[in-house]
C-alpha cells in the first residue's frame, strides 16, 4: 500500500479496520459487559490497539492480531481484578477462568500457548477451563 505518512502505517489501519470487530468482542467477553455500554471493553481494546501501533514495524513479520489479543489479554489480566463484570453469564466467571474460557474456547488458542500467554502451567489452564465450562454448563441448566 501507498502510504505518503511517515512511518507507513496504512496496513495498520486495514488492520484495525479488519480486526477491531472480533477483538472488540474479545473484550467484551472479558469484561462481561453489556454490548451497549462497552466503557471498559473499549478501554481495554483501545490500550492494545495503540500498543499494536507503537510495535508495528517490529510486528508485520508477526500475526498482529495474535499480539493485541496478547496485549488486550495482558491488559486485561492486569485489570481485570478491578472491573465490574457485568449482568452477562460469563460475570459468574472469575477474572483468569474468563481469560482462560475467551482464549482456549473463543479464540480456539491451544492450551500449551495459553499458558505460556498467561505464564502458568498446562494444568492450571486445563483445570481453569474445565472448571469455566462446568459453571457455563450450569448457568445453562439453571435457565
Amino acid at each position: 500500500m501507498d502510504d505518503h505518512r511517515p512511518g507507513g502505517y496504512a496496513e495498520f489501519e486495514a488492520f484495525v479496520a479488519g480486526a477491531a470487530g472480533r477483538l472488540l468482542h474479545v473484550a467484551l467477553l472479558l469484561t462481561a459487559e453489556p454490548p451497549d455500554r462497552p466503557v471498559a471493553a473499549r478501554r481495554l481494546l483501545a490500550g492494545a490497539l495503540a500498543h499494536t501501533y507503537a510495535n508495528w514495524r517490529r510486528l508485520r513479520g508477526d500475526d498482529p492480531y495474535a499480539a493485541t489479543r496478547q496485549e488486550l489479554c495482558t491488559a486485561f489480566a492486569r485489570t481485570g481484578r478491578r472491573l465490574h463484570g457485568g449482568p452477562g453469564v460469563l460475570a459468574r466467571l472469575g477474572p483468569l477462568e474468563r481469560l482462560v474460557l475467551v482464549l482456549r474456547v473463543y479464540e480456539g488458542v491451544a492450551e500449551e500457548v495459553t499458558a505460556a500467554q498467561l505464564g502458568l502451567p498446562v494444568e492450571r489452564v486445563r483445570v481453569l477451563c474445565s472448571r469455566a465450562v462446568a459453571v457455563m454448563r450450569s448457568a445453562e441448566t439453571a435457565v
